[in-house]
This record gives structure tokens, sequence and C-alpha cells, in this order.
């Protein structure tokens, strides 16, 4: 008999239902985004967009004397992921040296879907200076600008969800790859399965947690990988487990009627 699951889907309609009537008879769901769940973990998504355009608009203002050509490589048409594309509009749309020669969603929205997108954009305009997006597409788009020679070590390359190909190119001297917004999944996905076993024991558990976004580079990637190689110990350390993990409200088995049937976000 199963007690506990962990889901995720992007299609939540598809699921919610089966998901909803296990919580009903006493269990415990964990769901990454959508929802319904007993446990919702989500990211602020505006934040999370904010911090890497904070860490490009840096990176311009001090490597490229506040002049850029940029891509953005979207996820639009995903509802829970669009603020992310927001904040970076907000927070390059006003700097006048700036200008976003594309604003556009690969299809689809993978590693070849950024290279395919990217080998377009080139033709029309062959020098870019920084390309912003999920770490996949953005890893596509830097393999496009190396095929036609238009990678510089000056450029501002930066993805979303600290991937490992991405963590590898940042720690590579002279990687146009700058920074990911590093979610820390083996944490947050520790921190999944402890309340799991919490809730089973008859613990009260919280009912939303927030990933906390921060730019991983080169000056912190270190702290960083020891961190994921051993999840338990940060989340059972309070101020480790700060940097990457907020916790809100609760709920028990004998308040599982409460549980969060919106898409919640802190934002």
């Amino acid at each position: 008999m199963v007690g506990a699951l962990v889901a995720t889907s992007s299609d939540p309609t598809a699921i919610s239902r089966s998901l909803q009537e296990f919580i009903w008879s006493g269990g415990y769901v964990g769901t990454i985004v959508p929802p319904p769940a007993t446990l919702l973990l989500n990211a602020p998504q505006y934040a999370t967009g904010k911090e890497l355009t904070d860490a490009a608009v840096s990176h311009i203002m001090t490597h490229l004397g506040g002049k850029a050509k940029v891509v953005l490589l979207t996820q639009d048409s995903m509802q829970f992921l669009a603020p992310r594309f927001v904040a970076m509009r907000d927070g390059l749309g006003g700097l006048p040296g700036v200008t976003i020669v594309a604003d556009i969603t690969p299809n689809p929205v993978t590693k070849q879907g950024g290279f395919d997108t990217m080998k377009i954009i080139l033709l029309a305009e062959p020098d870019i200076d920084v390309v912003l997006g999920g770490d996949a597409v953005v890893l596509g788009a830097l393999e496009a600008l190396r095929a036609a020679g238009k990678a510089r070590p000056d450029q501002f390359l930066g993805g979303i969800d600290g991937e490992p190909e991405a963590v590898k190119e940042i720690n590579s001297v002279g990687s146009p790859y700058k920074a990911s917004i590093a979610l820390a999944s083996p944490v947050f996905g520790y921190a999944m399965g402890q309340f799991g076993a919490d809730w089973l024991e008859g613990k009260s558990i919280p009912q939303a947690m927030d990933i906390l976004p921060f730019a991983l580079t080169r000056t912190n990637l270190a702290e960083y990988q020891d961190d994921l190689l051993n999840p338990a110990a940060v989340f059972f350390d309070m101020e480790r487990r700060g940097k990457y993990l907020k916790m809100y409200g609760n709920i028990c088995y004998d308040t599982r009627d409460r549980y969060v049937n919106f898409p919640w976000s802190s934002e």
C-alpha cells in the first residue's frame, strides 16, 4: 500500500483528480509547482528571473560598457514559468544601451530547440552579447554560437535550473556561460521525502515551500557542490537549509482537507 507520493506534470488537469483522491484517503502528496498537494513546492518565479537578470545587467555594465544585444529564450506558454521572463524584460527594458533582438520560445524547449533557434537568430543578428533562458535552451544556444564562431569570453550566457552541464561550463575558464540560477534539486528533493516520512509518522508538516533562487557562479560553486553532496546534512542544519528553502503554513492528517488546491506562489 502506498502512503506517500511526489509528483509533477506538464498537464496538471490529467492527474489532479487522482491526486485529490489520494489526499482524501489520507496519503501524502508532494507536488512540484502544480496543485493539488499536501505540500506544494514552488520557486518565486519573478524573483528567479530577476536574480538572473541582475547578474546579466551587472556583467553588461562592468564588462560590456553598458551596451548589449540580448536574446531571450522563453517559456511563456507555461503559465507557472512566465513571470521569469517578465522579470527579464523589466530588468533589461530600461537600459538605454541594451536591445532585445530576439524574444522567442524555442520549439521544442530543449537543448536542440535552443540550438536550432539560435542558428536562425544568428542569420539576422550575428553578434550577440547576452543570452538568457532555461539552462537547456541556453546550452543549445551556446553550441550554436560556437559552431558559428561567434562565442566570446566576454559574452554573458545565463540559465535557470543549475543543470550539471551548465555548472561545468561556469567552471570552465573563458566560457561565455557565466551563471545559472540554481534551485538545489537534491536539497528540495530530500525535503519532500523527509516531510513525506514525517507525514506517515503522524507529524505536522508545511503546506508550501519556496525554493529560494540564487545565482551560481565560479565564486560560490565549490560551496554549492559540497551542499549537494549531502542534502540530509543541509536539511537538518537550519542555517544552511535557510539558504535554499522557506516553509509556509502547516498541515497534518487531521487537517488534510485544507490541502493546497490552487496555483500557489509566495509572490
